[in-house]
């Protein structure tokens, strides 16, 4: 699912940052005056395609609606939602001995694996975002593969040295996608 805010680039230029809803706008325009324009996703900077048919009024009432979350068994307030899970008997027979039963063993399961998960998940999803961008953006930049190879070997001081003659907003944006994936600290800008 499409995160809340987005990024859009013609050539090498950021023009509009934010809601899909504020973005569109500046994006149809620089569209109609002949520029390429590429837009990212900011979470995952995957692409984000409007429909740019027609005037201004015709591509916001295009725009995807937030979908209404539907409420159904469990405890909606807390954001509780049933499901079946698969284990065998013995499994069943462990989670039934914890104290609070198997739904309280299964969430603290669930939530040890994810706290343990999210330093290299947070990595990973970092940089493959910022690749994706770079990619798209600034493969026919200098050096573009040196920025590649220290992006995947968590080396800020060398990727930020590679980028630093990229031009001022794809060297902004792919420090900030990237910024999640460093092993020596991240230096100042």
């Amino acid at each position: 699912m499409p995160s809340a805010t987005c990024t859009a680039f013609a050539g090498n230029r950021l023009i509009a940052s934010g809601a899909p809803s504020e973005v569109v706008a500046v994006v149809k325009a620089a569209y109609d005056a002949g520029d390429a324009v590429l837009v990212f996703d900011d979470a995952d900077a995957r692409p984000v395609e409007f429909d740019l048919r027609g005037d201004l009024a015709a591509v916001l009432a295009r725009l995807p609606v937030e979908p209404v979350e539907k409420r159904g068994p469990g405890r909606p307030r807390l954001g509780v939602t049933a499901r079946e899970v698969t284990l065998l008997p013995r499994h069943w027979d462990w989670l039934a001995s914890q104290p609070g039963g198997a739904s309280v063993a299964l969430r603290k399961l669930v939530e040890n694996a994810l706290r343990e998960a999210e330093g290299p998940d947070r990595v990973r999803h970092s940089r493959e975002a910022a690749y994706r961008f770079m990619t798209a953006v600034a493969g026919d930049q200098p050096g573009y593969e040196e920025a590649t190879r220290m992006l995947f070997a968590g080396d800020w001081v060398a990727f930020d040295a590679a980028i630093k003659v990229w031009p001022s907003d794809v060297r902004d944006y792919a420090r900030r996608l990237a910024e999640g994936s460093w092993r020596n600290g991240r230096g100042a800008p």
